[in-house]
């Protein structure tokens, strides 16, 4: 029963905050106005500036935002406890996350769709817009390599989810063209696709469908590689309604169905117990079989800061800031829109950290298959989290998410096997598209650069000839970012020979340093919306003290994990320089904040200059 009034307590506290906080920012701070210019109306060109419903754009956002991390980061996160997992989950997303993802919306709606880079360069000076521009190229570079070898170890952990996964794209395609050139009303569209997917889903593995998801299951994590960066290239260039958008939107109704489900089988398990583990066996009773505190897990990095690191996404993630800038701020049709897309979606995203937190801590104990057979209770635990290292792998993590939230959906009758592979399709779902959007915003972060280098704006300017004027055509920085993420992907793993069998794996070199990273890209962000609120003289405690903390926690864990890898035997010296070099660029920024602040306050920056029109 503990289980079942956490979840429903989770919700009607993020319902609480929608209605509350999120209605003071909106109405209070950002004085939403649905009357204002947007950049979707003033800059349309039906490519990237695409007038959209809100919930077509919630769809896109959400999936975008989410991707595996939600999910992965709470899977581990809980070895140090459920309770300080699901302490920071509900009040990070709340006053952190969900400001942070609809500061950035707003501020970036506010000024013709920029992205957080360029917003940087405005809002405090332009050397920190290079600054900042040179972050985002690193992590997003970071995405783009390591998240091949993400999608491809979920194939080959859940074949079932491949063929569902792929034939997603013709009706994603399908759903963009029917909405877009003719106009359709979005219920009977929406409820067309849901069903095909969830067709593809128990459908996907039928038959002559098993051997052909087996035998992409087995290829090298190389081709995934190389397949999984010429389709973000494809979905970079093409309209945004083609292909992008749809597919996030009907990715995003097929996690709330299945959210859905799981809710309601987590409904059935905790009044009545879960489904036998035996053909005649007893219900199994529903309980948290985790502890609630452990300060000290085997093998595992201090709670401090590295709780705040290893939970992103379900609480507070910098990657948010590229989507609602990049992305989404591009196509809302008005600016009320904003705080369903901006501040409701990262409130969604903690729901569901939530409810993973609770598959593993909870679920999980409903039964799992283990080597010596059945487990439940605290032994189905005990098999997943031992230690530290048990637990931190992407297959171990996910693992523990799919089994916890299968028992949940076995509960209300779904087969056992059906459930597995709905989740896994789930996951796999999110990875691609976190990967495809990450494809896009690292397009614009290239165009930026190219443009700051060349002396001039890609929007409306002539073209020179500098040599990268050709990186401001959104062909020629998509191709540089698939071939820099592919080339990085390629790259050996130390100790370990080359080959096309053995390589795809290069992204971990950098992987390390990406958590803590991704939390650093949040602090820059409040800095820039806690420098917005300055200028206008709106309170600014609700993104400094975030700021201060989204500033201090990555930046400590990074010092602490050089400390540790330099005392390794053989020092990852590619990763101690570009970790370095990250500190070093928060440095400058912050010390460039400093300097600014004094001549800042109550200072509006310049406005943008006018739109040259075609004639000129």
């Amino acid at each position: 029963m503990g289980t079942l009034l956490i979840a429903l307590g989770a919700m009607i506290l993020y319902l609480v905050a929608y209605n509350t906080y999120g209605r003071w920012l909106s109405r209070k701070i950002f004085k939403l106005d649905p009357n204002a210019t947007v950049p979707s109306e003033e800059l349309r060109d039906d490519k990237d500036y695409v007038p959209t419903d809100k919930s077509v754009v919630f769809g896109h956002h959400f999936t975008s935002i989410a991707g595996t991390g939600p999910i992965v980061g709470p899977a581990i996160a809980v070895m140090w406890g459920w309770v300080p997992a699901l302490i920071w989950v509900l009040l990070g997303s709340i006053f952190i996350g969900a400001v942070h993802d609809f500061g950035s919306l707003i501020i970036s709606m506010r000024n013709r769709g920029q992205t957080i880079g360029e917003l940087a360069g405005r809002i405090l000076t332009p050397r920190v817009r290079l600054l900042f521009l040179f972050i985002l190229f690193v992590t997003l570079t970071i995405v783009l390599a390591i998240f091949g070898l993400v999608i491809a170890a979920v194939f080959k952990k859940y074949p079932s989810s491949i063929t569902p996964c792929l034939l997603q794209i013709p009706i994603a395609i399908g759903i963009g063209a029917l909405i877009h050139r003719q106009g359709k009303n979005l219920l009977v569209p929406s409820l067309i696709a849901l069903a095909l997917m969830y067709l593809t889903v128990f459908f996907g593995n039928w038959g002559p469908l098993a051997s052909f998801n087996s035998m992409l299951a087995s290829w090298p994590v190389m081709t995934w590689v190389v397949v999984l960066l010429v389709y973000s290239y494809i979905a970079s260039v093409l309209p945004v309604w083609s292909l992008l958008q749809p597919r996030d939107y009907i990715n995003s109704l097929q996690l709330l169905t299945a959210l859905g489900l799981v809710i309601l089988g987590l409904l059935v398990a905790g009044l009545i117990g879960g489904a036998p583990t035996t053909p005649n066996g007893a219900r199994q009773t529903l309980e948290i079989v985790a502890p609630a505190f452990q300060w000290s897990p085997k093998g595992a990095p201090a709670i401090f800061p590295f709780l705040f690191i290893t939970i992103a996404c379900g609480a507070m993630s910098g990657f948010h800031c590229l989507v609602s800038s990049g992305t989404s701020s591009k196509q809302l049709r008005k600016e009320t829109d904003a705080q369903f897309v901006g501040y409701g979606s990262m409130l969604i995203e903690g729901f569901l950290a939530t409810v993973v937190i609770l598959a593993c801590v909870a679920g999980l104990g409903l039964g799992i298959t283990g080597k010596t057979g059945t487990l439940s209770g605290q032994e189905a635990w005990l098999a997943r989290y031992s230690s530290w290292g048990a637990a931190s792998g992407l297959g171990a993590k996910v693992g523990a998410f799919v089994d916890g939230s299968a028992n949940f959906l076995h509960t209300i009758g779904i087969p056992i096997s059906a459930a597995i592979a709905l989740m896994g399709v789930l996951v796999a779902s999110f990875a691609g598209t976190t990967l495809d959007t990450a494809c896009r915003l690292q397009r614009y972060v290239i165009q930026e650069l190219a443009s700051t280098l060349v002396g001039r704006s890609h929007l409306n300017s002539k073209p020179t000839g500098n040599p990268l004027t050709w990186l401001q055509n959104k062909h020629g920085a998509t191709i540089f970012a698939i071939v820099v993420a592919g080339i990085m992907a390629g790259l050996p793993i130390k100790g370990q020979a080359w080959s096309w069998a053995s390589t795809g794996k290069g992204g971990l070199i950098l992987w390390p340093m990406f958590g803590a990273t991704n939390q650093l890209l949040g602090g820059l962000a409040f800095l820039v919306i806690f420098f917005w609120l300055a200028r206008r003289k709106l309170p600014i405690w609700l993104a400094f003290l975030p700021m201060l903390f989204m500033l201090v926690m990555p930046a400590w864990a990074l010092i602490l994990q050089l400390s540790t890898w330099f005392k390794a035997a053989s020092p990852p010296y590619v990763l101690i320089g570009v970790t370095i070099m990250t500190l070093l660029l928060e440095v400058w920024m912050v010390t460039e904040a400093v300097l600014l602040w004094p001549k800042a306050q109550g200072v509006i920056e310049e406005t943008l200059p006018p739109l040259h029109s075609p004639a000129t």
